[in-house]
């Protein structure tokens, strides 16, 4: 009888736990008017790991601007043509004002591999280019700048140590570094937040993970402003649901079996918590 209890109760236990944490969560301090890039390596990451965040960043009442630039057409297997159109619709399931913000490459630079580490250089000057074109023009005494102002990307660990994730944070970080070359004393125009890695139990645990992620974020290190850190995004069951179907309506040529498991119990497709870089930015570091 114990056992036909809790089982009938658990559901109930989890939705009343994913509602106060996705209202509790709905206060905590958020990008406000700011133009951002989610800067991914294969279309289906914005869905599979960055959803929450999108989802919560494009909500009209915040007035943001958010943009994607995925690197690659994930064409390891022939299917880099359909993958760009599927990554427009999943943005534009997402949020995103217009197809024009999202912008797939096809750079032989980035090739979709799991053994290919791109090159930092590479994708810091292909990030100036984009976003700051005109530094190179600019003298030590004239203000830097950039057309966002944050840029949102996977951490050294990029979730699933890929290498294409992880080499988006140092080509991320690169670029920071080289807007501020000519520019130190300087404050750098852009703040580049990272999505936090976590261990495979916790990576698995979808809502279930919520209250240690809040309970961490409490305890860490925080600050305020424009560009508070950190920042969490737990989403209601509606935008779970959403993030879904950016999935499985989106991007249909990458449902395997195995995609299946993920959006039903990844924590990533739920709940998102991302912290500012700090760095440097002086022309000896």
């Amino acid at each position: 009888m114990r056992g036909l209890f809790w089982a009938a109760a658990a559901p109930i236990i989890i939705s009343i736990l994913w509602l106060y944490t996705s209202v509790l969560t709905s206060s905590f301090p958020m990008l406000r008017n700011k133009r951002i890039c989610l800067l991914i390596a294969h279309p289906d990451d914005e869905a599979m790991f960055f959803a929450p965040t999108v989802l919560a960043l494009t909500n009209p009442s915040l007035g943001n601007h958010v943009k994607i630039l995925c690197l690659s057409s994930g064409d390891a297997d022939g299917l880099g043509h359909i993958r760009k159109q599927e990554l427009v619709k999943s943005g534009l399931l997402l949020g995103l004002r217009d197809a024009d913000d999202v912008l797939v490459l096809d750079d032989e630079r980035f090739p979709d591999s799991m053994t290919q580490v791109w090159d930092s250089k590479a994708i810091a000057s292909l990030l100036a280019s984009t976003f700051a074109p005109k530094m190179a023009k600019m003298g030590a005494k004239s203000t830097p700048e950039a057309s966002i102002d944050v840029l949102i990307t996977f951490d050294v660990v990029g979730v699933s140590s890929h290498p294409n994730h992880i080499s988006l944070y140092h080509g991320g970080l690169a670029f920071l570094k080289q807007i501020m070359q000519k520019h130190s004393g300087w404050e750098n125009p852009i703040r580049m937040y990272t999505l936090s890695s976590t261990n495979m139990v916790r990576k698995y645990a979808s809502i279930l993970d919520a209250p240690l992620t809040i309970a961490k974020t409490a305890f860490a290190k925080k600050e305020a402003g424009e560009f508070p850190t950190p920042l969490l995004v737990v989403s209601g069951i509606g935008s779970y649901r959403k993030a879904q179907r950016a999935m499985t309506k989106a991007h249909e040529s990458q449902m395997r079996w195995f995609r299946w498991g993920w959006i039903s119990i990844s924590r990533y497709m739920v709940l998102n918590d991302l912290k500012k870089v700090k760095a440097v930015w002086s022309r000896s570091s």
